[in-house]
């Protein structure tokens, strides 16, 4: 009499030593993320950032005169950018017509062909002030600047953190 006694429980199929039962597979909420799409959208961003950075040429400045006041006061950083174009109420950095290298911030109060100050401007003639009139050196005093006189717009102040803002 070496078998064993009948059973109800079916034989279970013998696996070796080294094989170890499946584990269920567990299912989870959350989508699987694909690799190559996280690196296309990086490789968007760096194009993206890179064209931007090509065709504005950001740059900052430090604003050191009350000539802008209240819109730019000395000690505020702002972001610059090169645009296509210059239009009336920008706030630009202009180089002086009488000091060349010696760039000034000023606001577009005049475009080519507007009038301004009892004269008409030219095709390549801007007329800039600042906001603060009785402690500017602008156009008032030196006339109208032209195209290449303009270098930048600014476009933001990011420092002090508390006047952080879009200028406009």
């Amino acid at each position: 009499m070496d078998q064993s006694p009948p059973s109800d429980v079916p034989d279970e199929p013998l696996s070796g030593p080294d094989e170890l039962p499946e584990e269920p597979e567990v299912e989870s909420y959350r989508r699987g993320r694909k690799a190559a799409s996280g690196v296309a959208a990086g490789a968007a961003l760096v194009a993206g950032a890179a064209l931007a950075f090509a065709r504005y040429h950001p740059a900052r400045i430090a604003i050191e005169g009350v000539s802008m006041a209240p819109t730019l006061l000395p000690g505020d950083w702002c972001l610059v950018v090169a645009p296509e174009r210059f239009r009336r109420d920008d706030v630009v950095v202009v180089e002086h017509p009488q000091r060349p290298g010696y760039e000034i911030v000023k606001r577009v109060v005049g475009v080519p062909g507007s009038v301004v100050a009892g004269r008409e401007l030219d095709e390549d003639e801007y007329w800039v002030e600042g906001d603060f009139a009785h402690r500017s050196t602008d156009s008032r005093d030196f006339g109208p600047v032209t195209p290449d006189q303009l270098k930048a717009k600014v476009v933001l102040v990011y420092w002090p953190l508390e006047r952080r803002r879009l200028v406009r």
